[in-house]
């Protein structure tokens, strides 16, 4: 009802209601990776409390990252079956019961139950394809400008909220550390209730960027998970799909796997305070939003090939050059500023070649499985530089593989062919 009467009410002072959609999304992503991006701060705690290995701790996190990854093209189709507003509640219902569970857990298995399997199902429901499905659906111009936004509303979630996160868990325990995103998901939800829509036809609108408004499409028939795996069958028949499958493998394991999973722990190992290797990942929270908007502008004007080239190249020649920084803060804020640009700046380049590729109408679910790859690598790092803390003593293994990797990632990025730039 509400969204009926402020879309007209906007239009008359020239804002399409597609910008609300994007406020809400954007809002939405944040509060879900909020969540996600928790466990950085809560493995020294879990630690000290339960006995745990870092290796124990870090395979159920890996898990989540899976289930992450895994359920985004799924997402897609289940979007396309049941509508947005079911989709995100569901998985927003998830994310809270596993949350919940977690506080009162005392044993392993539990950890694999909330943070593994719960946290990791809510969470990919309401993760990059959802960002991808909206700027489709809203927009035909600015489509590369609001993918950044998007992008940068999950990636800066995952790190924006560590400080506080940091500073509650010394101070009130890691139990009550899971409030304030949990809180940002209620707001979030309440707020796509009453302002929230699936198509801008149904509030009498066409497309950012069009004339004509389009018929509402209503919920497709058929299998969601059948859909999924055709456009599955079909994408890999294209060399393009193995490119941005393998690129995205590498952002995952050299972002939210290794970087946002073990930043934090590597820094303890260098004799830093916790707090302050989460005052550096937000830092890069912030330059990463920053680094993603201009890169959906970037994406909208120039080769996008050449824009991956150059992202996967500086990203891991900064991982390969920190683990022989001072350690100061100083010296970790220019890793941050230089990093944080480039975290996830990948996202609109690759979401605007798998759409030049694949076509509108099945780019999302192309970039769901594609998005698989990315949190399958997160996994893949998360997992294994747990590992090679526990057998060697040092996390210096895992960051200088992580940077070789996004090397020969930023030279398979120019292989596809080149895209039109719309």
């Amino acid at each position: 009802m509400l969204a009926h009467v402020l879309a007209p009410a906007l239009m008359r002072r020239g804002i399409h209601y597609g910008w609300i959609m994007v406020a809400l999304t954007f809002l939405t992503m944040l509060s879900t990776a909020a969540v996600m991006g928790l466990p950085g701060v809560l493995i020294g705690p879990l630690q000290a409390e339960f006995g745990w290995k870092i290796g124990d701790i870090s395979q159920p996190l890996a898990l989540r990252l899976v289930l992450f990854g895994l359920v985004a093209p799924f997402a897609a189709a289940l979007i396309a079956r049941f509508g947005i507003l079911r989709v995100v509640g569901a998985g927003l219902a998830m994310i809270v019961a596993g949350v919940a569970l977690a506080t009162g857990m005392d044993s392993l298995w539990q950890l694999w139950l909330s943070w593994g399997i719960l946290v990791g199902l809510g969470t990919g429901m309401t993760a990059m394809v959802l960002g991808a499905t909206v700027a489709s659906r809203w927009f035909t111009q600015r489509r590369g400008l609001v993918m950044g936004l998007l992008t940068a509303s999950n990636a800066t979630g995952q790190l924006l909220f560590l400080p506080m996160d940091a500073w509650l868990v010394e101070h009130a325990g890691w139990r009550l550390a899971v409030l304030p995103p949990l809180l940002a998901c209620a707001v979030a939800w309440l707020l796509m209730v009453m302002l929230g829509r699936d198509h801008p036809a149904q509030v009498g609108l066409p497309p950012y960027g069009e004339k004509v408004v389009l018929p509402v499409t209503t919920g497709q028939s058929g299998n969601p998970f059948t859909a999924s795996l055709t456009a599955l069958r079909d994408a890999s028949q294209d060399r393009t799909f193995w490119v941005l499958f393998g690129t995205f493998f590498v952002c995952g394991l050299s972002t939210n796997g290794l970087v946002q999973s073990h930043f934090i722990p590597f820094c303890v190992d260098y004799g830093m305070d916790p707090l302050v290797g989460a005052s550096v990942l937000a830092m890069m929270g912030m330059f990463d939003f920053v680094g993603t908007i201009v890169s959906g502008w970037l994406s909208d004007r120039y080769d996008i090939r050449k824009l991956l080239f150059v992202y996967y190249g500086l990203r891991g020649l900064s991982l390969i050059v920190l683990p022989y920084s001072s350690f100061s803060f100083l010296g970790l804020s220019v890793f941050a500023m230089f990093y944080g640009l480039d975290w996830v700046a990948t996202v609109p380049p690759t979401v605007k070649l798998a759409a030049a590729n694949f076509g509108r109408e099945r780019a999302a679910l192309v970039f769901g499985w594609v998005f698989t790859a990315h949190q399958l690598g997160a996994a893949v790092a998360a997992a294994g530089a747990g590992m090679v803390r526990d057998g060697t003593g040092t996390y210096l293994p895992a960051f200088l593989a992580a940077g070789v990797a996004c090397l020969l990632a930023s030279v398979a990025a120019l292989s596809p062919r080149k895209p039109a730039l719309a």
